[in-house]
């Protein structure tokens, strides 16, 4: 008798690990940021705006009436790691509420003009164009300028500069979308516009859009740092982090680390976020895979 052939299962592929080890890192410092941005009332050592002019330009680690200045303090006597820590609460504040903000309105427009097509589409789509071709600062600068600044019309004024690109991703992912079989039977169906663009349309475009979504925070970071950097955003005596970088730049020589924290600080949290950004992209869009 001859022997049987023996039926070897098939072997899995061995999964690769969610988050890569080289990006861990980046992860853990963007989740200390924000955990030290929530808990600020609590760890910050004192309070950020709490001046002491005799103990102004004080070095790191230099200890006055009874308060250790850990980072140094500023111009007028305020502990730099207390503003440094507030300052973390006003850029991921901003930069996630003007990225929910643009990406929820320039989501729904691009829907709506692949969607409707005809007129709906060119105004829509022409509207983008016009914005796109605005250098981004410059729109920024101007809408701040006229609106006046503060933290409410920094948000809203990033939304405006970018939501265009929502729209585009949006436009174009669901005008393929909305050209399949279960959707067009859906539409001929009776289904309604809301019904076919949130329950259809949606769900398969969502990944392309967390992916700008993660790119885009990061670039909201810098924006309202330069806002701030330029008198234009959050207005003293609020601590942020470009309006720290802007008061340190007159005393890089003699108290360098007034702009030198808030700006390792800045660079720190863009690359990481930025680098998790490149990990979801490669992800979540199937052309990067």
């Amino acid at each position: 008798m001859s022997a049987q052939p023996q039926s070897v299962a098939p072997t899995k592929p061995a999964r690769s690990s969610n988050i890569p080890w080289a990006a861990l890192p980046f992860l853990i410092i963007i989740t200390a940021m924000v955990l030290l941005a929530l808990a600020a009332p609590l760890v910050a050592p004192v309070d950020p705006n709490t001046q002491n002019l005799l103990a102004r330009l004080k070095a790191p680690g230099t200890v006055s009436r009874g308060v250790t200045y850990i980072l140094g303090s500023d111009e007028l006597g305020r502990d730099v790691l207390s503003r440094l820590i507030y300052g973390a609460r006003i850029s991921l504040f901003v930069a996630f509420s003007s990225v929910l903000l643009s990406g929820t309105l320039g989501s729904i427009l691009g829907m709506i003009a692949a969607f409707y097509r005809g007129w709906v589409e060119i105004v829509i789509m022409r509207l983008v164009d016009i914005v796109l071709s605005v250098p981004a600062i410059l729109f920024a600068i101007i809408t701040v300028a006229v609106m006046g600044p503060g933290l409410v019309n920094v948000v809203i004024v990033l939304a405006l500069t970018r939501w265009p690109r929502y729209a585009r991703v949006a436009y174009g992912q669901t005008l393929s979308v909305a050209n399949m079989p279960y959707v067009r039977l859906s539409h001929f169906m009776g289904a309604s516009w809301l019904r076919l663009l949130g329950r259809h349309v949606l769900p398969n475009i969502a990944g392309s859009l967390a992916v700008v979504a993660t790119l885009e925070f990061g670039l909201m970071v810098l924006f309202e740092a330069g806002l701030s950097f330029l008198g234009l955003g959050v207005q003293p005596p609020t601590a942020s982090w470009g309006a720290m970088l802007s008061t340190g730049r007159n005393y890089v020589a003699t108290a360098w680390w007034i702009a030198t924290f808030p700006g390792f600080a800045l660079f720190l949290l863009v690359l990481s976020i930025n680098l998790i950004g490149d990990h979801v992209r490669d992800r979540l869009d199937p052309k990067a895979r």
